[in-house]
């Protein structure tokens, strides 16, 4: 094949002199080759700012001298080239603020309280409180100061290009001379926070560098490096952690704008970041008490741009029990240098962001941590870090328990038998005073596909209380039958399950209780908690388990470790695991037509998504389906059988065949006709008048486009 050259007009005029020197040195060289020439400077990859489709920023440097503040950051693609042509006049702002030593001061009522490092920004301003709402309850509208950021472009000459995808900025703000509107005074030996936020059309990039002026160390010096961001990643997606328009993304750069002394003004709440976290987690639950002691609600909120209201009384933070702080102080390996900081036990302001300034009808002061510390704790209680520990152990004890199911068979009315018995972590049978006697055992089969039709058998008869069976005090163990529930016809070979909701019982804890441990159940304040045992799977021989066939597995759909990673100990009820769609079968609604599968429930869930429940970002976005699906969990076609009971918009009933209603659980209420025909013409069913006539005339191709690929790309995965 030809080569083919481009020349320019300048390229052109050089080759065509060389030629021409050549054709006259014809006539008189010597032919020798002239000299090599020096190798040349390397040439600098870079790429410019507005063809940048990544970002990534990094500061190098820091320093602050009489109190000007200098840093060197750079910028670069995804793959490290150079990314050059920022300006001052790119939306590109600075913070800048010290972690300094709060200490109390003493008075005639109060020894003072350390609470250790706490960030404080130099850069403060004054809010008014404007827009307040006047139809919403407990808004106290009050000035506020809040901590701010610099923008690059007010100052003509603070921003320098160096050219290479390294810039120098020197801040407006003079740290040594802050005296309004909140007085902070620089000390050279406490470390320096920078920050830098920088958002462009199509995406934002946040940065910040930890330094001590005085040794210019970035080691070695003190920090306050209590949370990663991988441990909110948990239960929320990246997405929906980006605030104020998407320009903030890091936890560092929150940390030093949300400090001790910002509030909202319209609301009156302080938005000082551990206050602001631990009041939002707190969601629905958060409240507080009245004069004379009635519980009432004390949900948190803010008022945001417009008046618009930020009510988080509607998050239902989903772990239970909502004690563990280490659901996100998360420590051991790759943990943040402070994980552990939680427990010292020197922040009231936690504790008061969960419980309320007044946490309950016996206390008034928010000095918490004068009685709940590990030093001197009041006599009678303990730390915090102890009190809830103290609820937690239950569901560490009840976690080591089990629940060993023998003896299955039928009666002489044909009915389902089993025996059952409650063990300790060492396999000793415990005694019914321990276990609470409401808690049922509960029976399904064909497992492999979507357990037992509502109308073949409902969960409200698949199930049966401990107080419903007998009692053997010897070998401490019951015998329950099935009276209310009918065998399948084509029971034999079939795989069937029994699995447990039985609950321990436990004391509280509290006042003068050394230990938490198994309580007797009829004790009052005894609290009952959930034993953890996997379901007993067996196929169905002629009158039992037949011990020598393989039991059917179900299909791969969720990971139940990611559900458990988010939720805790317990999802909703019946909290042995992630058993809900036992119950929860696609042809189960409510009494007025309401879908009530797993799928649907799941996928409908508010707390699952809560960008149109008044907030402004998700928790767990529903486009992304890795959040809870295994890899192959979204796969079509694999149940032709299934038909899902809807109820239509209208408040009636219909049938979806299998793969579409797995689409409905979401889609419904926005199926377009353009949709319904698709799906229509695809061999999907949206009108089925029942179970069988959807199975009848179902003949669904989806499959044939919609790939788990297809599928995840659609969603945005």
């Amino acid at each position: 094949m030809m080569k083919r050259f481009n020349f320019n007009a300048a390229s052109k005029a050089l080759l065509g002199a060389g030629l021409l020197s050549l054709v006259l040195a014809g006539c008189g060289s010597d032919g020798k080759d002239g000299q090599n020439g020096a190798p040349g400077e390397p040439g600098l990859t870079t790429i410019n700012i507005e063809n940048a489709t990544t970002l990534k920023a990094n500061f190098t440097d820091a320093s602050i001298a009489d109190g000007s503040v200098s840093v060197t950051f750079s910028l670069t693609n995804a793959n490290g080239v150079a990314v050059v042509g920022l300006t001052k006049d790119d939306d590109l702002r600075f913070g800048i603020a010290q972690l300094t030593h709060v200490v109390d001061a003493a008075t005639d009522t109060s020894a003072g309280f350390d609470h250790g490092y706490q960030w404080q920004s130099y850069i403060n301003v004054v809010k008014e409180p404007t827009n307040v709402p006047t139809d919403v309850d407990n808004l106290h509208p009050s000035t506020q100061f809040q901590a701010s950021v610099e923008a690059a472009k007010s100052c003509d000459d603070c921003l320098k290009d160096n050219g290479d995808g390294t810039y120098t900025y020197t801040y407006q703000t003079n740290v040594a001379d802050i005296t309004t509107p909140l007085p902070v005074t620089y000390n050279a030996d406490d470390t320096q926070r920078a920050t830098l936020e920088l958002k462009l059309t199509t995406m934002a990039v946040n940065a910040h560098f930890d330094w001590q002026p005085s040794s210019d160390m970035t080691t070695g010096i003190q920090t306050r490096n209590v949370v990663s961001i991988n441990a909110c990643y948990t239960c929320h997606q990246p997405d929906s952690l980006k605030a104020h328009g998407g320009r903030r993304l890091d936890l560092e750069n929150c940390e030093a704008c949300h400090t001790a002394t910002s509030g909202d003004p319209e609301s009156g709440n302080s938005i000082d970041f551990t206050y602001m976290i631990h009041a939002i987690h707190r969601g629905s639950e958060r409240h507080t008490y009245d004069a004379d002691g009635n519980k009432v609600d004390d949900h948190y909120k803010v008022v945001g741009y417009g008046g618009a209201v930020e009510d988080f009384g509607k998050v239902n933070f989903p772990q239970t029990p909502a004690v563990n702080c280490a659901v996100c102080h998360v420590q051991g390996a790759n943990a943040p240098s402070d994980a552990a900081l939680f427990t010292q036990e020197k922040s009231n302001t936690a504790c008061i962001a969960c419980h309320s300034e007044k946490p309950s009808a016996h206390h008034d002061s928010t000095d918490c941590m004068s009685c709940h510390n590990a030093e001197s704790p009041y006599p009678g209680t303990g730390s915090a870090v102890k009190r809830h520990g103290d609820v937690l152990k239950a569901y560490t004890l009840a976690q080591q328990m089990g629940v060993k199911v023998t003896d299955i068979g039928l009666d002489a009315n044909n009915k389902l038998t089993f025996k059952v018995q409650v063990q300790d972590a060492d396999g000793n049978a415990v005694d019914q005073n321990y276990v609470n006697q409401s808690s049922r055992m509960v029976v399904g089969w064909d497992i492999d596909k979507d357990f037992p039709a509502y109308n073949e058998a409902s969960y409200n008869n698949r199930r049966s209380r401990l107080s419903e069976g007998s009692y053997d005090a010897a070998t401490k163990t019951y015998t329950l039958t099935l009276n209310n529930m009918n065998m399948p016809a084509d029971a034999k070979g079939k795989t069937f399950e029994i699995w447990s909701t039985l609950q321990a019982c436990f004391n509280n804890g509290g006042y003068g209780v050394a230990d938490v441990q198994l309580t007797d159940c009829s004790t009052d304040g005894s609290r009952t908690v959930y034993i953890k045992q996997d379901p007993y799977r067996f196929v169905w021989g002629d009158t039992g388990a037949d011990d020598s066939a393989t039991v059917a597995t179900r299909r791969p759909i969720i990971d139940a470790n990611k559900c458990l990673g988010c939720h805790g100990q317990e999802i909703v009820h019946n909290a042995n695991g992630v058993n809900c769609q036992a119950c929860h079968t696609p042809d189960k609604t409510l009494r007025d037509g309401q879908p009530t599968s797993f799928a649907f429930k799941v996928h409908e869930q508010e707390g699952h998504y809560l960008k149109y429940a008044g907030l402004g970002s998700g928790t767990v976005l529903k486009t992304d389906c890795m959040t809870c699906h295994t890899s192959d969990g979204i796969t079509l076609g694999r149940d032709t059988d299934r038909a899902w009971r809807y109820g239509d918009l209208s408040g009636g009933e219909t049938w979806v065949s299998s793969d579409a209603g797995a689409c409905l659980s979401c889609h419904q209420q926005y199926l377009t006709d353009a949709a319904k025909s698709h799906i229509e013409t695809n061999g999907g069913i949206l009108n089925g008048s029942s179970a069988d006539d959807v199975k009848n005339r179902a003949a669904e191709t989806c499959i044939t486009c919609h790939t788990p690929t297809q599928l995840m790309e659609v969603h945005g995965n």
